[in-house]
């Protein structure tokens, strides 16, 4: 069987049901697997496949003592009934952007059809499912999820787990930097294992405080003594990294009963990211034998990304501006790390030295060589504010498609870079509904702009005959549920508070 181990170290194995439970690895690394890669898709079977179909044969490959029928099921709970399109994700042809050649046709990939209207619901209604079925050594014992959120995370870990039998879930968010129907999308959650706190601080504070409650061994141990365990529903955790891998293939599958590619054509993916995850995902894609072209980072103002993918430096030593896309808003990209393992073929030593240097210093740089592999791999750009506006109007104005603005970082990005060699059609990720950025995007289409951002969805819906998602329209009524609010050192008092109470 396929095992899991640290990126910092081989030491430990763990099957995927126990990486799924355990989260982060004991080191404090993320749970990685060397047999990706080893198996491939056969691309030529995507055409016929529905969503589902792929989703059990991606997942099956990646989470291999699953058995088939627990799969299946999982893939029925996660993603029948739940979704409004019948694709999950589906895949919206544009016009050629201005760069792009008339050969590579672009298309985006609505990801934000589920429960909470943005990306993160594809992973998260599959999470639950998958930690349901992990168990533990005895069978018995509480999970208590805790998740740092930039925005969109919380709010789809909150649906995902709430009322989850063996579970709690506690979500942290940086006060006053999330969108408004982001903090009442948490602060409105129902559910009877539900805690949600906002933090002093911002988005990287609260998740180096997230890793620091991972890594306490005194509160793990009290924790234990009233039968619960840690885990995480962020990215670091290999069963929210996995299912987003299906949307890959299944934005192929799409391309190719369109009839805009043949079998085995490279396809080019922009990817507005800020934690690495999404990408990354589309890395493994492209292990598992998916024929991808390149993979283009977009980031925000925070552009630590943008620079390391240039240069090979990663420095975190910078300032850390607020924007209109708060879930990119993010300073320490978590999954960087595995991507480091992977394409410096599995060097846990050099990895281990580059995260201990980001600890000490904020900041490391990788080798030339391995720089130039990410480099093949790895395409970037950046959107400053006014970019992100203006791609915002650029976009409706060009295609009639309305962008919130994280997608919108891509759109500037995939506009202004040229496609790959080879690339037959390019797809930007759209990450999340632009309802639940109505202000940011009113104002880009120089709308008159309400105070209230409800108010606001009806003004944009008016001026652009579209639908804000009925249940972020509903929070207008919802009562407010939640409203702690605490330092960055008291989050682990929050948890095990949060925990005992239940």
């Amino acid at each position: 069987m396929s095992l899991y181990h640290s990126t910092r170290s081989r030491a430990i194995s763990r099957t995927s049901k126990e990486a799924i439970r355990e989260g982060l690895a004991p080191d404090g690394g993320l749970f990685v697997c060397d047999a990706l890669g080893a198996e491939k898709f056969e691309v030529s079977r995507l055409a016929e496949m529905s969503y589902s179909e792929i989703a059990q044969a991606v997942l099956q490959m990646l989470l291999p003592d699953y058995t088939s029928d627990e799969i299946a099921a999982c893939v029925r709970e996660a993603y029948e009934g739940t979704f409004a399109s019948p694709e999950v994700t589906p895949l919206v042809p544009l016009e050629s952007l201005g760069t792009g050649s008339i050969d590579s046709p672009v298309s985006v990939l609505e990801l934000f059809h589920g429960p909470t209207s943005a990306f993160k619901d594809v992973a998260l209604q599959m999470l639950p499912r998958l930690m349901a079925r992990a168990g533990d050594a005895d069978g018995d014992g509480r999970v208590m999820i805790v998740t740092a959120t930039s925005g969109d995370t919380g709010k789809a870990a909150l649906a995902g787990f709430a009322d989850a039998p063996g579970c709690g879930i506690t979500v942290f968010y940086p006060a006053g930097k999330v969108s408004h129907v982001q903090e009442l999308q948490m602060t409105t959650q129902a559910g009877g294992n539900v805690a949600v706190c906002a933090v002093r601080g911002n988005f990287d504070d609260t998740q180096s405080a997230v890793k620091r409650i991972f890594a306490d061994s005194a509160l793990a141990e009290r924790l234990g003594a009233a039968g619960w365990t840690l885990s995480s529903a962020n990215s670091i955790n290999v069963g929210r990294l996995v299912p987003q891998v299906v949307y890959y293939f299944a934005a192929y599958a799409q391309l190719l009963r369109a009839g805009t590619i043949e079998v085995g054509d490279e396809v080019e993916f922009c990817v507005p990211t800020g934690n690495f995850g999404d990408v990354l995902a589309g890395y493994y894609a492209k292990l598992l034998g998916l024929p991808v072209a390149k993979l283009i980072v977009a980031s925000d103002a925070n552009n630590v990304l943008y620079d390391f993918l240039t240069t090979g430096v990663y420095d975190r030593n910078r300032p850390f501006f607020t924007t209109t896309s708060p879930s990119m808003d993010i300073l320490i990209s978590s999954n960087l790390e595995r991507m480091l393992y992977y394409l410096s073929d599995g060097d846990c030593e050099l990895v281990a030295a580059l995260m201990a240097e980001l600890a000490e210093t904020g900041r490391y740089e990788v080798p030339a060589d391995l720089l130039a592999r990410i480099q093949e791999v790895f395409g970037c750009g950046w959107a400053s504010e006014a970019e992100v506006s203006d791609a915002i109007r650029s976009c409706w104005e060009g295609h009639g498609y309305l962008i919130d603005p994280h997608t919108a970082c891509g759109y500037h990005v995939l506009e202004r870079t040229p496609a790959a060699p080879g690339a037959r059609a390019r797809v930007l990720l759209s990450t999340a509904s632009p309802y639940k950025f109505p202000r940011a995007v009113a104002e880009a289409l120089d709308l008159a702009v309400p105070e209230d951002d409800f108010a606001c969805m009806e003004t944009l819906a008016q001026a652009t005959g579209t639908m804000p998602p009925a249940q972020l329209a509903s929070l207008q009524s919802a009562p407010i549920l939640h409203g702690d609010v605490v330092d960055v050192d008291d989050m682990g008092a929050f948890v095990e508070r949060a925990a005992l109470d239940l």
